[in-house]
């Protein structure tokens, strides 16, 4: 199998190099990356992780790498992960209690429309408010130094002011362009509001750093206070909506479980030009979001990595897989569908997203990752099938 393919100079890998990484080729490792699309994206992803729990590959994975509705999700793994209680299996006893509880239980509350009103006229900005709430309902006093070491998980960002990805982890936070902060002191709320930032209502989140102790690589071309006082973030999915940089570069086998939205059709766009501006922008990040899907798609088929693409809009029987879950596309559209809010979902609603991400990540693990994997019994929900 050739990696060379899958560098810097190929028009159609899905990552770029960059100076930190142009001569380092990937290892064999096993990285998971989560895209957002807000909690319709936690919640599928938490099927693509009950899944992968059942099937003992929780265990393997050497990295983490999550963007905006992700970064949630992954966040609460990254805390429970030292009591997962792994048998030998690999398999996760306390995954129910300690990841799955808790991320359904936030679905239940909406924050978004909370915090743009209260943002309005509290000295707390928009994004500082969701990070409240993530606080209150998630995440409590848990800092990066709470996550673990292995596996290494990354929550994204997008730095505005550089056009760079941020990366909070256990160990840093880090712009290659910028430089590094090491082992911070940071809320996991508020490195998860960062990931989330998602314009234009939530973003920016203003990261204020003027006392934190820069440590300056060679690749650094903006080691300036203006550059490092105050980071001006938005949501992770404005430069990489899959979470792909960071676990593409590195590892040899790459599992992308991608719940991003889709631009719907519009038959009489805005013509005033501020509304008219907003589709425009909303049409490239389309673009760019397929691009990418696309590239990462084929880069896997032609064997430029190992693993898998999973994704909401998927189809099981593409997989080509003996006995999959049942999920008829007419129904896993509908769920596609479910808006790229912070607001809350209904239980069935929920069950049913969950239901989802667990179908095709099953059809997708049988098929490209580990074809010894025995068919699961059901869904995790049965009653709510999708």
């Amino acid at each position: 199998m050739t990696y060379g393919k899958g560098g810097g100079d190929d028009p159609l890998s899905p990552v770029r190099r960059i100076p930190p990484d142009e001569d380092v080729p990937p290892s064999p490792a096993v990285g998971l990356c989560l895209s957002g699309g807000g909690y319709r994206a936690m919640l599928f992803h938490l099927g693509v992780l009950w899944r992968l729990n059942e099937a003992g590959w929780l265990p393997r994975l050497d990295r983490v790498s999550s963007v905006s509705g992700g970064s949630i999700t992954s966040g609460v793994l990254g805390l429970a992960w030292s009591e997962l209680d792994f048998d030998e299996r690999g398999v996760g006893a306390a995954f129910e209690e300690r990841v799955v509880a808790p991320v359904r239980e936030l679905g239940r509350h909406g924050i978004d429309v909370r915090a743009v009103l209260s943002g309005l006229v509290t000295p707390e900005t928009i994004a500082e408010r969701v990070a409240a709430a993530y606080r209150r309902h998630l995440f409590g006093g848990s800092t990066l130094r709470d996550m673990p070491e292995r596996p290494r998980f990354i929550i994204n960002a997008t730095n505005v002011g550089t056009g760079a990805l941020v990366l909070f982890e256990r160990a840093q936070i880090a712009d290659w362009r910028v430089g590094r902060v090491e082992r911070p002191e940071l809320d996991v709320a508020v490195a998860v509001a960062c990931s989330c930032a998602f314009p234009p209502v939530l973003s920016p989140f203003r990261l204020r750093l003027a006392d934190a102790e820069w440590i300056t690589e060679p690749s650094c071309d903006l080691a300036l206070p203006e550059h490092r006082d105050e980071l001006i973030l938005s949501d992770g999915g404005v430069y990489d909506n899959l979470g792909l940089e960071t676990v593409w570069k590195r590892c040899r086998t790459v599992i992308v479980s991608d719940a991003g939205g889709q631009l719907a059709p519009d038959p009489r766009p805005a013509r005033d030009w501020p509304l008219h501006f907003v589709r425009v922008l909303r049409v490239i990040d389309s673009q760019v979001r397929a691009l990418r899907k696309g590239q990462t798609i084929e880069s896997l088929r032609r064997g430029d990595r190992d693993g898998v693409y999973v994704g909401i809009r998927s189809h099981v029987a593409d997989y080509h897989v003996d006995e999959p879950l049942p999920a008829p596309p007419e129904r896993t559209i509908v769920l596609a569908e479910v808006p790229t809010r912070l607001d809350a979902l209904d239980d069935l609603i929920q069950e049913r997203l969950v239901n989802w991400g667990y179908a095709v990540c099953d059809a997708g693990l049988r098929r490209h990752l580990d074809r010894g994997v025995a068919r699961p019994l059901g869904f995790p929900y049965p009653d709510a099938a999708v």
